[in-house]
């Protein structure tokens, strides 16, 4: 891949500053409060053009899980010859716990729990979230060579890094010291994928 032209530098700008704007109103005044036409204004944008960036109002906060959307199908594609999937799968996830990744759960930052109590708060956002949870089963499905396996494997690996994100988010916000739970994260973690590895085709 060459180098991201001018254009689409300003495009993934426009991005990151209007989702940056809806979602400190979010956390300021909740997200069924705000409207569309509140954000485009901080933004200093038209509502026309904000919908030309996002398509929803969910999306303006699940864009931050979009360049997380095909990312486990990306690790299996890119592992090393030899290395099963859920071995590649299961190194990243660890490696994203190591260095505080939000999408593993395991960062005490105060804005980053913020934004999980408003994703996983706001009724709407998850429902819109479980459908970048079907793209990213869709494409590591894909990864693992389509079919019927392939997609049931899928499944169950991103609903397992799913339910431990989620684990982790739980206990750090409910006031657990962050390095109590990265512990126990990484065992639940290595555990996990053990079993996955166990269950699942060895084509996985």
């Amino acid at each position: 891949m060459g180098p991201v032209g001018l254009r689409e530098r300003k495009k993934m700008r426009m991005y990151q500053d209007v989702s940056d704007v809806a979602i400190t109103l979010f956390l300021q005044k909740g997200f069924e409060r705000v409207s569309v036409a509140e954000v485009a204004a901080a933004a200093q944008i038209s509502k026309p053009t904000l919908f030309r960036y996002f398509s929803s109002k969910e999306d303006l906060v699940l864009h931050r899980f979009a360049d997380h959307e095909d990312e486990a199908a990306r690790v299996v594609a890119a592992r090393a010859p030899g290395e099963s999937a859920v071995d590649a799968l299961r190194r990243q996830f660890l490696a994203g716990i190591e260095r505080s990744d939000p999408i593993t759960g395991v960062n005490a930052d105060p804005h980053i729990l913020a934004f999980h109590r408003l994703l996983y708060g706001t009724p709407s956002l998850v429902a819109r979230l479980y459908e970048y949870l079907e793209r990213s089963e869709d494409a590591l499905g894909e990864a693992l060579g389509g079919g019927l396996e392939a997609r049931l494997a899928a499944g169950q690996i991103i609903a397992v890094q799913r339910i431990l994100a989620q684990e982790n988010w739980r206990r750090i916000s409910e006031g657990e010291p962050v390095v109590d739970v990265r512990r126990d994260a990484v065992v639940s973690a290595e555990g996990a994928f053990a079993r996955l590895e166990a269950g699942l085709p060895r084509c996985v």
